[in-house]
């Protein structure tokens, strides 16, 4: 049986007085809500790991479904980083992983959500992985005042709902789309682009941003919505190929940018295709084969096998996993490792509030990036990178600024 202590009190760090300022602009928590923190403190009990008290770090995001990939990759930086922490020696408490699966469907986000809210032992959550499923979820975890860092979901929106504990350690995709268009606006010929969300909140607001920023840049841009779940992709093709347009942008994830592109190359599209960290991952070249050639990927992650500072990482990525890390690893990696250290700073004073408060006021550099927030919970690094699929693999181009000369 387990023995649940807890301590309270506020985070004792530089930042208090700021992360309470935070708090009260956020969304003052529900008298209800605050009572579950008394008891989200964590459970002394034996186990793997650094000994003594016990917490968990939950994962929210696609563990099944079509897109479970991109869960994968993040799950697997997410375990990796628990799995040194504990066999570290460097802490006087033990980290578990707690999976919330919500296949990265909508749907599925309240009962995924209410999976990590309902364990007490859950100090904080990365994820949830997707937009869509974020924007169902991130209420459920403010009102039990639990942190939510996701490395990942980039609707640019999110941090103007005012959810109270929501962190967010990636930049949006009014980067991700202004580096879309400024790179295409760089190439010779490119006069005209078409933008086709796949009618998902993660679509639909990058696809907004591009239109934004092509208009801006000069270049004749047209909108089209095919939604995912599109059985062919035919007509679709057709209508981007009769366009004569330069450039497609593809806002939506690899599971159906697959099969639009297949159908794309058969109707003879011969223009630049590019989309986003949605569909950055090997699976669109399993299942789209040949038709992936060409394509350009955008992110708001670095390859961890490319860059000199994520290399030791991706080295001990491959032996613990049997393969490189993929889209979203290392970022993953580093949210657990911050949310790790700042329960290791509150010096035993560890409920889901302390927790929260820690990371929204603090800073934490990661091998990735510097990790801080705005008072929004919004990340303020704003570099987007270019993946382009050359002779059947994906490869890593660089800092899409830095390649433009911006």
């Amino acid at each position: 049986m387990d023995v649940v202590r807890c301590r309270h009190g506020w985070a004792r760090s530089r930042g208090f007085f700021l992360v309470l300022n935070k708090s009260i602009v956020r969304l003052a928590i529900p008298v209800a809500a605050g009572a579950l923190l008394l008891t989200a403190c964590g459970s002394d009990d034996d186990g793997d790991g650094g000994g003594g008290t016990t917490y968990k770090i939950a994962f929210q995001g696609p563990l099944s479904g079509q897109n479970v990939a991109l869960g994968e990759n993040m799950e697997n930086g997410i375990e990796l980083a628990i799995s040194e922490a504990n066999s570290s020696g460097d802490f006087d408490f033990t980290i578990e992983y707690l999976a919330a699966d919500d296949q990265g469907a909508e749907g599925q986000a309240t009962a995924a959500a209410q999976s990590a809210i309902d364990d007490q032992d859950v100090m904080a959550v990365v994820g949830p992985a997707f937009s869509g499923p974020t924007f169902v979820a991130a209420p459920l975890y403010g009102q039990a005042g639990l942190a939510t860092v996701s490395s990942s979901a980039t609707n640019p929106t999110i941090t103007e709902e005012g959810f109270p504990t929501f962190l967010r350690a990636v930049p949006n995709d009014n980067a991700q789309g202004g580096a879309m268009a400024r790179y295409l606006a760089a190439q010779d010929g490119v006069d005209s682009v078409m933008v086709i969300d796949d009618v998902t909140p993660y679509g639909e607001g990058l696809a907004d941003v591009a239109m934004e920023e092509l208009e801006a840049a000069g270049l004749q841009a047209q909108r089209e919505s095919v939604p995912a779940d599109t059985v062919d992709y035919g007509g679709a093709a057709r209508t981007v190929t009769s366009s004569g347009v330069d450039a497609l942008i593809y806002a939506g994830y690899y599971e159906a940018l697959a099969p639009f592109a297949t159908r794309l190359a058969e109707s003879g599209f011969d223009g630049i295709g590019i989309s986003g960290d949605g569909s950055n991952d090997d699976e669109f070249i399993n299942l789209a084969g040949g038709a992936a050639e060409g394509w350009f990927l955008t992110c708001p992650c670095t390859d961890a096998s490319a860059e000199d500072a994520t290399q030791d990482f991706a080295d001990r990525y491959q032996e613990e996993m049997g393969e490189a890390p993929g889209t979203y690893s290392a970022e993953s990696y580093d949210v657990t490792n911050m949310i790790i250290q700042a329960i290791a700073d509150l010096n035993g004073d560890v409920n889901r509030q302390s927790v929260y408060e820690a990371l929204a006021g603090g800073e934490y550099e990661g091998l990735t990036k510097t990790f801080s927030f705005t008072d929004t919970g919004e990340f303020e690094n704003e570099s987007i990178f270019l993946y382009q699929v050359e002779e059947g693999v994906r490869g890593y181009v660089g800092n899409i600024d830095e390649l433009i000369g911006g």
